[in-house]
């Protein structure tokens, strides 16, 4: 019961308007003070969960999101893509999401790409026909690509609080990545062939018109070659993924200054500030998180919270469908972070009940987080994605909750109920 009063306070808090980490820090002072724990000694032992390698890939791969919206690798590989499936119907958005997808391969951020992406082809949308508050609300649905296709972040997270394979999380979302990509485009062909709005066809004069698929391709080169490098030493076991991270910051700071020219030192300077302090808040958070799960791992709460959905529902049918919704209605209220590193690894035992392999509850925590995060209230992609397309929120959440439900949703319980779609990659990497 005190475990779900210091829930009830943390949503408080957040909903307050308190800073993550600190809702975190009052959930903390009051399970310390509920349950009379020693705070000394747990303190020493959440610095000493910090002290990790996995972790240093955190603020890489950050600084790499950052330096890439200042690089031009970004824009780079939205012409390229734009060349590709220029004068076919939904041929923007469709770039937009694999654009999306290709900078997720990169980053692993949504937030990143919500900047980098949407301030270049938000604009060039409105003037094909694209209405701003439907290309805020794809913007904000392919950006979350990031969160499935590795190297993930919220992947990482998870992996470490539940002590599990990094690179078998990675590859748990590969799956439910493809089918959301696919999904995405399919659902955007539609849309602009009159059921939403009608894209007109570009106009020649245009500058992406004169671009040939060749030249587009010889110029986002070095960037396709990044994902392939990163992805494939991860996979290829060269290198690790806090390894893998620091190559690719060392890739992006190469192709900015050297390559593209448009990476400056007050830019790298900017990039690598934002991401100290994107860092810290994180770290924070983690912190705060480690000793929270301590403490209600020690009093015996996720066995609790096991015993009482299994004396409630006896079908793993039931038990996975509570799983689900607790999932996105926990991640409707507070931001993936905090779903992933606190709530997450309490539904651990629960859905072992229901015989789900860890690796494929990683993958359903992050379809959760896809559903979630621009589903309103908090909604913080899409309020994101918003400001960046110039729309005032409420006119995307028609359009947003058209793409959860059409694609997201059906996406979260296909990954829950189909394992193969999560476990044939690990599998076949021979990661379980």
């Amino acid at each position: 019961m005190y475990a779900l009063y210091s829930i009830v306070l943390l949503l408080f808090l957040l909903g307050l308007g308190v800073p993550v980490a600190w809702s975190f820090a009052g959930m903390l002072a009051m399970l310390t003070y509920l349950y009379d724990v020693n705070l000394n000694t747990l303190m020493l032992q959440g610095f000493r969960s910090l002290n990790s390698v996995v972790l240093l890939a955190l603020p890489l791969f950050i600084m790499a999101g950052y330096l890439m919206q200042s690089g031009g690798v970004a824009q780079r590989l939205i012409e390229f893509i734009e060349t590709l499936v220029r004068g076919r119907r939904g041929g923007l958005g469709a770039s937009l999401v694999l654009a999306s997808g290709l900078f997720g391969a990169i980053a692993g951020t949504a937030s990143a790409a919500v900047a980098s992406i949407g301030t270049i082809m938000v604009d060039p949308m409105a003037q094909r026909g694209y209405p701003r508050a439907y290309s805020s609300a794809l913007l904000g649905q392919s950006s979350l690509l990031g969160i499935l296709i590795p190297p993930s972040i919220t992947m990482i997270l998870l992996a470490v609080v539940t002590q599990q394979s990094v690179v078998a999380f990675f590859a748990a979302t590969i799956g439910p990545a493809i089918l959301l990509m696919l999904g995405l485009i399919l659902v955007n062909y539609l849309f602009s062939g009159g059921w939403l709005f009608t894209e007109t066809p570009p106009d020649a004069s245009e500058p992406a018109a004169k671009t040939s698929r060749l030249r587009s391709g010889a110029r986002a080169f070095p960037a396709l070659c990044m994902p392939i490098l990163i992805l494939g030493g991860i996979y290829g076991g060269i290198f690790t993924p806090t390894e893998a991270a620091a190559i690719a910051v060392l890739l992006v700071v190469f192709i900015g200054f050297f390559i593209y020219r448009d990476l400056t030192l007050a830019r790298l300077r900017e990039g690598l500030v934002r991401s100290a302090e994107t860092t810290g808040i994180i770290v924070l958070i983690l912190l705060f998180s480690f000793l929270i799960g301590r403490i209600l791992v020690a009093e015996g709460v996720p066995q609790d919270l096991t015993e009482f959905v299994t004396g409630l529902v006896d079908s793993p049918i039931a038990i996975l469908l509570i799983v689900n919704l607790f999932l996105i209605v926990v991640g409707m209220l507070i931001d993936d972070v905090s779903l992933t590193v606190v709530i997450a690894p309490l539904l651990l035992p629960l859905v072992g009940v229901a015989d789900i392999h860890p690796v494929q509850f990683a993958a359903i925590v992050a379809c959760a987080v896809v559903v979630s995060a621009n589903s309103p209230p908090m909604a913080p992609i899409l309020y994101l994605s918003c400001r960046v397309g110039k729309v005032v929120v409420h006119q995307s959440f028609r359009p947003a909750i058209l793409l959860i439900v059409l694609v997201a949703i059906p996406i979260q319980l296909l990954t829950t109920f189909i394992p193969a779609i999560s476990l044939f990659f690990p599998r076949l990497l021979g990661l379980i």
